[in-house]
């Protein structure tokens, strides 16, 4: 089930804490209310993206999904700008 979302991260086959890092610096160029996608291989990922979302001020974690895409298990990353 994909979300609307405004503007997609593909950080397969980076390991923690590059999706992170690499979502922080994209949600910053988003403007408020908009919506990042990142796709990420790195299972750790999952409760990296929740930890971010709990300290951050300005994200939303809106959802996160597991896809398989050229066989491989993709962690998707839903995050909202909300400031």
């Amino acid at each position: 089930m994909a979300l609307p979302f405004d503007k997609e991260l593909d950080v397969r086959g980076a390991k923690c804490p590059i999706p992170v890092v690499k979502a922080r610096q994209a949600v910053n160029e988003l403007q408020v209310g908009q919506v990042l996608r990142v796709l990420a291989t790195d299972p750790g990922s999952v409760n990296d993206f929740k930890g971010w979302a709990q300290v951050a001020k300005n994200i939303q974690l809106v959802a996160q999904e597991t896809e398989t895409i050229e066989g491989q298990t993709v962690y998707v990353h839903y995050v909202k700008r909300t400031a």
